[in-house]
């Protein structure tokens, strides 16, 4: 019995190993360089600049400016699927670029958005397909 318990267990590791090593595998191989957003490497990522509201909005825009945030944001390659103003918020920007991106986009947030805007990041997805056709089907009834 203790031997079965063993070799259960063995084999329990070993799976779980092999599953780590090939999940490990994938994760590291990300597409290359300025890999085009596809259905399979794409990643919505929805990005709230909060404005700094103890300055004014002309102060802020001249530090945006002086830091090159609309020269280097957004990357090339990466959509804009939305860009709003919240009011007594600030901005929410959602963009879709392939994953292998996302330390980029972020790298450029830090160095040129800082200190205008607070940020907060958000993966996200589309489910408004799904949203209308649950509608759908209960307005049906």
């Amino acid at each position: 019995m203790r031997s079965n318990r063993r070799a259960a267990t063995m084999a329990a590791l070993l799976a779980g190993t092999l599953a780590l090593s090939s999940t490990t595998l994938a994760q590291t191989t990300p597409p290359q360089g300025n890999a085009a957003p596809t259905a399979d490497n794409a990643v919505l990522l929805t990005v709230f600049f909060k404005h700094d509201q103890s300055r004014p909005l002309n102060e802020l825009n001249a530090q945006l400016e002086k830091q090159g945030f609309y020269k280097a944001f957004p990357p090339p390659g990466v959509e804009v699927v939305s860009w709003y103003v919240m009011m007594g918020i600030g901005q929410v920007i959602t963009l879709r670029l392939p994953a292998s991106r996302l330390r980029e986009v972020n790298r450029i947030i830090e160095d040129t958005a800082w200190g205008p805007y607070r940020t907060e990041f958000y993966p996200t997805y589309d489910y408004k397909g799904v949203g209308m056709a649950q509608h759908d089907k209960a307005t049906a009834n």
